[in-house]
Parts: structure tokens; sequence; C-alpha cells
């Protein structure tokens, strides 16, 4: 099976800093990720004045602030995004960002990235959504906060961008495409489902790691996004079948800003990278069969049947004269019953494998 792919999300951990956006970087190269990831947003694009700030913001950051003055501080300029592409390449990860507005979209273009990932916030968006499948790059889409209905119609607004000429006149000309089952179709090999609870951290009763299957209705591969504290969910995760895993990550969990708190710390983020490698090698192939390491055990530790007491030769064997052990060889345990009543072709010492 394909390996893991994880994406280590800085997010908006840099606080507006380059050199941590630099360390961020080299923190995830060093930890073994496939991927750094960063967002891409224009602020005053994103969010109004009167958009108000998720509870979990408000207990992270300055409860007075606005969510719009909130996102101005942790905006990735433009001009960052090319030196910290080229350095995660040369650490040999892959540098990914999110966007959440067309204008950086249409940015991320040019940085030429292998897949773009939409975020749970955006799956409902259906013009930027058509936009990001418009791109003819492959989609990883998360779904926090996502009804099964929701995601299903995600997913129509892309098959529409993948096959149709021009945007929907309306929502019903894109479930007019979806009922197309090459439509459907389309979306195999080119769209990841990543199963997500949009809370941080999100406590362990609400990871729901069950609607992972759930997801997998659309015979799309599915992944996992994690805001929990810890590693124990994203490595279970893996254990369930998630092809995808993205975790935050910080420097310091004592930094200042929204995503801090609930992020991985370096060595916490090399940890998980490890365990899901191990894991993935411990998953197997699913064939159940001796494994090379087994078989000196196999030999050693499995029983045959010998002399359970001195046996003359052309004896007619009894069960009495029949019993197991470990032995050097002989035969299989389960044929002592096809030897009651055999004679003995030759005497046999109490102890001594039967041949």
């Amino acid at each position: 099976m394909p390996d893991v792919y994880v994406i280590a999300e800085a997010g908006v951990n840099h606080n507006g800093d380059l050199n941590l956006a630099r360390q961020l970087v080299d923190c995830a190269a060093e930890a073994g990720a496939d991927a750094v990831k960063f967002q891409t947003f224009d602020a005053k694009k994103l969010a109004t004045r009167a958009a108000p700030k998720a509870r979990y913001q408000q207990r992270t950051t300055d409860a007075a602030e606005s969510q719009l003055d909130m996102l101005r501080k942790l905006e990735l300029p433009r001009e960052w995004h090319w030196e910290l592409r080229e350095r995660a390449l040369s650490r040999g990860i892959e540098f990914l960002s999110t966007a959440f507005d067309a204008g950086s979209l249409a940015f991320l273009e040019e940085l030429d990235m292998p897949f773009y990932k939409v975020p749970s916030g955006e799956l409902t968006n259906g013009p930027l959504l058509w936009q990001f499948a418009r791109r003819g790059r492959p989609l990883v889409v998360s779904t926090g906060m996502a009804t099964m209905s929701e995601v299903e119609q995600a997913l129509a607004v892309i098959a529409h961008a993948f096959n149709a000429e021009a945007e929907p006149a309306d929502i019903a000309d894109v479930w007019r495409g979806w009922s197309d089952s090459a439509w459907r179709d389309s979306l195999q090999d080119r769209v990841t489902l990543l199963h997500c609870t949009s809370q941080y951290p999100t406590p362990m009763q609400e990871c729901n790691l069950r609607a992972m299957d759930t997801l997998r209705a659309f015979g799309l591969p599915v992944g996992y996004s994690d805001h929990t504290e810890g590693i124990l969910i994203p490595v279970a995760a893996v254990a369930r079948g998630a092809t995808f895993i993205e975790k935050h990550f910080t420097l310091d969990r004592a930094m200042p800003g929204p995503d801090h708190k609930a992020s991985l710390e370096p060595a916490e983020l090399t940890q998980m990278v490890q365990q899901i490698r191990d894991l993935q090698l411990a998953l197997g192939d699913g064939a159940k069969c001796p494994q090379p390491s087994e078989w000196n055990t196999r030999q050693a530790a499995r029983q045959h049947v010998v002399a359970a007491r001195d046996i003359a030769a052309g004896a007619v064997l009894s069960r009495d004269d029949l019993t197991t052990a470990r032995s050097s060889g002989g035969l299989p345990a389960a044929s002592l019953w096809g030897l009651i009543g055999a004679t003995a072709a030759h005497s046999y010492a109490a102890g001594e494998p039967i041949v």
C-alpha cells in the first residue's frame, strides 16, 4: 500500500514572522513529513468587520479584537511564498498552502503545487470550490462541520468543474451533472476526502473516527485532518485506513495566536510521523501467512506425532501408543488420528518421532 501522506500544517503559526516561518519549514522536514502547509488569504476578502471570531479564537487571542484584525496579522505575504517553497523543496519536502479566496488561489497556481487543499470552511462555498476544481489539479478536501449531504453537494460541484464548459447556471445545473455516472467517475484519482472536526483542540468524544467509514461511501480515498491534543488520534486514524494525515504544529505552544495551543511541538511532530510510518509497516499487506522471521520459530514450536511408549515393529498402533510433542521432525500433530490402526513399519522408542 502507498505511504500515508503526512502534511505538517504550519497554518498561521508563523505569527507574521518570516524567520519563524523558515523555522517551521525546517521543523517539518526534520520531522519526516511529506509536506509543510501554510495558509494564503487576503484578510479583507476573507472576513468583513462584522465577522465574529470563533469561540476558540476568543480564548486564544484578544477577545475584543475583530476576526478581520486578527487575520490581518496572520497573512502570509506573497513574496514569502517563493522563499518558503524553495526552502521546503531544498529540504526534500513539498510546499503547500491553502487558499481562502479567488485571488489567493490564482496566485498559488504560480507556485505549481502538487495538489490543492480545500479547507473545511470553504466546502460549502460553491463558487470558490468550483474554481479550485477548475484548476485541474488533484484536490484534498476537508469536511469539518459538514453533513453528508453537504459533502455530496461539494463533490457534485467539483465534478461539474471537471466536466462542464462553464460555471453552472444554478445549483440545479450542478445536480443535473451529478446524475451522469461519467461525471461522478471523474473524481477517481483526483479527489481525497479528509474527515475533520473543526474545533481547536477537538475533544476526544467528538473525533468520531468511524465517520471515515461513512465517507468511503463515495468511493474515494479518505484521510483525517486532526485538531486533537497529542498524537493518539492521527495514529489511530491511520490504523483505520487514513491515506492522508494533516496535523498542526508549532515551535512553542506558549506562543500567542489562535492555533498554537492545539498544535504539536517539534519533538511531538517527529514522534507522530515515526509512529505513523511504523504503524503502516505493522499493518502489512493483509495476507495471513508465516512471516520470514517466523519460520525458525515455527519449526521449534510446532508439535509432531511421537511414540507415547516403546512400540515394536509390526504392532498395530493404538491411541495409547501415540502422542504429540515438539521434535526435530516427523508427521504433523494432526496426522495422529489417521495413524490409529496402522501397522508400525519399524520399532519406536518412547518419544521418538513417528515417520
